[in-house]
């Protein structure tokens, strides 16, 4: 899953896109308001975790603009504020959630998990299962049959997105606005590459390939 993260402090931007991208989210950085503005419009985040206190337009602005715009995408306030006028104005604004600092990482990360699974896709399950794999999303762990499946964090990401979309047509485009960041070589082969590591992981000797390819669509899962 993809987030965009806006943070105007370097070294708290710093820790929690490091903290999120060993969960296995892809994270977009923004500063301040009006760049997260832009990148909010121009990418499909499944949800924004966004700092009130920022230069220039702050984060209840920007919360505004993107609710005005009709965009729905789970956004999470993260305050210094600890009154109960700030945190109405924060949900008033059009945020999903509100978490105040300093805050312990575990908590953010559950709070972003929650507003994600409560967002604009139907609800799902913790636990996902296609065919005989199943997959924790809390835990971050896949068994297929009786087998675990270790997994690099991106490799996890792959096949979460691919599991809560069995049985669709997945271009390469949609898997690299939700599993890559905006470092994502467009020129590159690197979802090949790690679609065929998953295969190598995912599939025993007698086994049927749970990621199928499809010439000039992309994959399908299940």
């Amino acid at each position: 899953m993809r987030i965009l993260l806006v943070e105007d402090q370097p070294d708290a931007a710093l820790l929690i896109a490091k903290g999120l991208r060993e969960q296995a989210f892809a994270v977009d950085v923004a500063a301040d308001g009006d760049q997260a503005s832009r990148l909010a419009f121009e990418t499909s985040y499944d949800a924004i975790v966004l700092d009130v206190m920022l230069p220039g337009r702050d984060g209840l602005s920007v919360c505004r603009q993107i609710r005005e715009r009709g965009a729905l995408t789970p956004i999470l306030l993260l305050t210094a504020m600890d009154a109960v006028e700030s945190r109405i104005r924060g949900l008033d604004s059009g945020a999903d959630d509100y978490l105040t600092k300093p805050f312990a990482f575990g908590e953010l990360l559950a709070r972003l998990r929650a507003i994600i699974r409560r967002g604009t896709r139907p609800i799902v399950p913790e636990v996902l299962v296609v065919g005989n794999l199943t997959i924790d999303t809390r835990s971050r762990k896949a068994t297929r049959g009786e087998r675990g499946i270790r997994l690099t964090a991106r490799e996890y990401a792959l096949l979460e997105f691919f599991a809560r979309r069995p049985g669709e047509v997945i271009g390469r485009g949609d898997i690299a606005e939700h599993v890559w960041d905006e470092q994502y070589d467009h020129f590159s082969n690197v979802i090949d590459v790690y679609v065929q590591r998953l295969r190598r992981k995912l599939d025993s000797p007698g086994e049927p390939s749970l990621i199928a390819t499809r010439r000039g669509e992309g994959y399908v899962f299940g």
